[in-house]
């Protein structure tokens, strides 16, 4: 299938897995946290209140701006906030694709003044970034662990029922500068249905750099964060409400047919362009 002619990176530069829901970047470090039924998942502590408000305010006169500088950054679509302002305040999902590091900071700069909480690797919450992540937000997913899976659904559960803002990367895995809307898991769908709240879709797109940031910055690409109308459960099943973001991430990244299925069953990366992937010096 063809990509519309939005730009396209076509980066050939990372080594995207062969399973699309698989990390690439290596975490380095073990701090030894246990994400176990005790652990806070929403943590209410007033220390921590107080040190994350501190940490929003340096995100907010330094880190935004930095998303304009450093990525580029134009953001559409926040007229779909404000119209829906009642109907997000009583709680909200985003969901959209994961292509750079530092695109969750974007969709934060996106949806301000909320300040959201998103949904992480567990290792990448033990890793070397731990401090930053768990700062803005960063909710480990337990692995292998009944009790601590129940003790973080419950929490999650409870923090969007007094109207917090989860943002989820459905694909389960960032693909820097990737184009393609990868298959996405129903994680995201079955919270809304659970709490009966909306999933407000986003997407990431690309812009083609200028010869100065090309030639002496290297960058691959500028970028747009698109913002959607929020889609309500309205009785849908899991699947169809997942298939129906997917196809609303795709419509917003100006893909008019996208090469992967809506919805992840153990699916393989598409070469759509290369079969070369990664640094091979």
């Amino acid at each position: 299938m063809k990509l519309n002619s939005s730009y396209d990176p076509k980066c050939s530069k990372y080594p995207y897995p062969l399973k699309t829901d698989h990390h690439y970047l290596e975490v380095k470090k073990n701090n030894g946290l246990v994400f176990d039924e005790d652990y806070p998942y929403i943590d209410k502590s007033s220390s921590f209140t107080r040190l994350r408000k501190l940490f929003y305010c340096i995100i907010f006169c330094i880190v935004f701006p930095m998303t304009r500088i450093k990525m580029g950054l134009r953001i559409y679509g926040k007229k779909n906030l404000r119209k829906n302002k009642k109907l997000l305040s009583k709680g909200a999902i985003s969901v959209s694709n994961h292509v750079h590091l530092w695109d969750y900071l974007c969709v934060m700069r996106g949806i301000m003044p909320r300040r959201p909480n998103v949904l992480v690797w567990a290792p990448n919450i033990r890793g070397e970034n731990s401090f930053l992540l768990r700062m803005v937000g960063g909710i480990p997913i337990p692995e292998e662990d009944y009790k601590a899976t129940m003790t973080y659904f419950n929490q999650v559960e409870r923090y969007l029922h007094k109207g917090g803002w989860l943002h989820i990367y459905a694909e389960g895995s960032m693909w820097e500068y990737y184009r393609p809307i990868r298959p996405m898991k129903t994680g995201a769908a079955s919270f809304a249905i659970k709490v009966d709240r909306p999933i407000v879709p986003m997407a990431f797109s690309y812009r083609k750099p200028s010869w100065i940031r090309r030639k002496l910055f290297h960058q691959i690409a500028l970028f747009n964060l698109n913002i959607g109308k929020p889609i309500l459960p309205d009785g849908r099943t899991k699947e169809e409400l997942t298939e129906m973001v997917h196809q609303e991430v795709c419509r917003l990244a100006g893909i008019n047919d996208n090469i992967y299925p809506p919805i992840f069953h153990n699916d393989d990366r598409i070469d759509y362009y290369t079969d070369v992937y990664g640094d091979k010096n």
